[in-house]
């Protein structure tokens, strides 16, 4: 299905953010680097955690406004919203409940638990992306927000690969193994998302992507406390 201008223009946006080398848009600008390759100019760890963190903010929104469309479009009544005996495919995943909670975890067992989070959205956000192209009442707007939210998840796994790959350039933290064996972090039954609805599917997903953006302002303020916290 062709891209619309506005995907196009994030993703060009998302490859300036959050690439390990790209170029700026200006004329004989030099590339930008997270570590310090030759002729590059190199991101500090700050500002590497703001963009993620902007990242996430959008992708969060993003998750909002397709909830609030999909109830309006699929769900007029509300009473048809079951609460009860929901459960994310991503229940597995051991996340810290709570501001303190995640504060108690090293940053590499916050880190891992972001990056898991995110890698279990892969699949699922594809295919419900895929769903949405097959509702003939959604309208394309957000059917392309689908597919925008899809992207995003990829590229902010890739973005939090950079953060801690820096991290562990400057001796903040040790090595994560997950990030050159992705499939360290995919937890068992990992597939159950394929029984469940696209508007439980969405409810999660949202549900997930506010604790990811949580735990990385967490991070943040752990190991640049001075910048913004």
């Amino acid at each position: 299905m062709p891209r619309t201008i506005s995907s196009v223009s994030v993703s060009w946006l998302l490859v300036f953010c959050l690439s390990p080398c790209s170029r700026l848009a200006g004329v004989g600008a030099a590339p930008i680097c997270t570590n310090g390759q030759a002729g590059c100019h190199v991101l500090s760890l700050a500002d590497l955690f703001d963009r993620v963190i902007q990242h996430s903010a959008r992708m969060h929104g993003i998750s909002n406004d397709l909830h609030s469309e999909f109830e309006q479009y699929f769900l007029p009544s509300r009473n048809q919203i079951s609460r009860q005996g929901r459960n994310c495919h991503t229940s597995t995943i051991l996340t810290p409940n709570g501001k303190e909670n995640a504060q108690r975890m090293s940053r590499e067992e916050l880190t891992e638990v972001i990056l898991k989070l995110l890698l279990a959205w892969r699949d699922p956000l594809w295919h419900f992306h895929l769903s949405m192209t097959r509702q003939h009442d959604f309208n394309n707007f957000s059917d392309n927000k689908a597919q925008e939210m899809s992207d995003m998840a990829h590229e902010l796994r890739k973005g939090v690969e950079k953060v801690a790959e820096k991290m562990q350039t400057l001796g903040i933290s040790n090595s994560l193994s997950s990030i050159s064996s992705p499939e360290l972090l995919q937890p068992p039954d990992i597939s159950d998302w394929r029984l469940m609805k696209d508007y439980d599917l969405l409810y999660c997903f949202r549900r997930d992507s506010n604790k990811v953006q949580n735990y990385l302002k967490i991070l943040k303020c752990r190991i640049v406390p001075e910048h913004g916290c």
